[in-house]
């Protein structure tokens, strides 16, 4: 059986029981913590989202909780082996002989994107100007790239996150064409920002009562891309367009996938992101 709703009450699980009974759909009902779940068979889950979903379109005034849907996922501290990957590459670079070196060969530079150098996009989300910088975006990722993890698992969202941050370099490179050269991991932050956006976008819309607040998550995103995004030497251009990137993701994340995925799958995406990581800078470091 599959997980359909989590952290309801005790009188919205009996009524989701009834909805579910009187279409003919098989059901079970368990107490979690301080909540219950309801769980169906898998081949049911389709059926039985669509016909809870029909009812409480049909019944506005039913009073709703903030439901947790079956494809969110445990806590996870990924993000925190994030911030260490981050660290050491921040370490790797400071022991070579001339930092800035470093920054003009692996940055994100517009020219040389443009020019063929798509690994750039990769390796200059592991690099940091200095210590504040590196602090702030270690902080940043932990945060929100556990957040976007707990909901979509930690394959998938880091694999999600990573590619907001290359696209958004890339379209920083587009938009400038040249004399441009940022690094650090704040694109593929923003990134992470724009999925749970996204996320919490789609989530409140189909909900009767909800579809106004389905619209603060985005002021929310945004207030957050002024306030962290923007200031001195700070790469506005490529935080907006990570963020985009991230509610591109987002989006088709909550809108194609309706169940959780599996472990096996997690790795695979992992997998993935690992290998376009260690291609890059075998790339960028000439060894193919």
């Amino acid at each position: 059986m599959v997980e359909l709703f989590r952290n309801l009450s005790k009188d919205k699980t009996n009524t989701y029981g009834i909805v579910l009974s009187s279409s003919g759909i098989p059901y079970h009902m368990r107490k979690e913590g301080k909540g219950w779940s309801v769980w169906v068979n898998e081949t049911d889950y389709e059926k039985a989202l669509d016909t809870i979903e029909r009812y409480l379109e049909e019944n506005e005034d039913f009073p709703m909780v903030d439901e947790t849907f079956s494809h969110e996922y445990q806590k996870t501290f990924t993000g925190l082996w994030a911030s260490i990957i981050l660290l050491a590459c921040y370490m790797a670079a400071k022991t070579g002989d001339d930092f800035q070196i470093v920054i003009k060969a692996y940055g994100s530079s517009a020219f040389h994107i443009l020019h063929g150098e798509l690994y750039r996009s990769v390796t200059s989300l592991m690099l940091h100007a200095n210590t504040l910088h590196l602090i702030g975006n270690i902080f940043g990722i932990a945060v929100f790239g556990t957040a976007v993890c707990t909901i979509t698992g930690w394959g998938i969202g880091w694999f999600m996150i990573f590619v907001a941050g290359i696209i958004g370099n890339i379209a920083n490179a587009i938009f400038f064409t040249r004399g441009h050269l940022s690094v650090g991991a704040s694109t593929a932050i923003f990134g992470a920002i724009g999925i749970l956006v996204a996320y919490q976008f789609f989530k409140k819309i189909r909900l009767p009562g909800q579809r106004i607040k389905a619209w603060v998550p985005l002021g929310g995103g945004l207030a957050l891309l002024g306030f962290l995004g923007s200031g001195k030497h700070v790469d506005i251009t490529a935080h907006l367009f990570g963020f985009m990137a991230g509610i591109i993701m987002g989006s088709l994340y909550t809108i194609l996938v309706r169940r959780q995925i599996e472990r096996s799958h997690q790795a695979y995406c992992l997998l993935i992101t690992f290998s376009i990581i260690a291609l890059s800078w075998l790339r960028a470091f000439g060894y193919i």
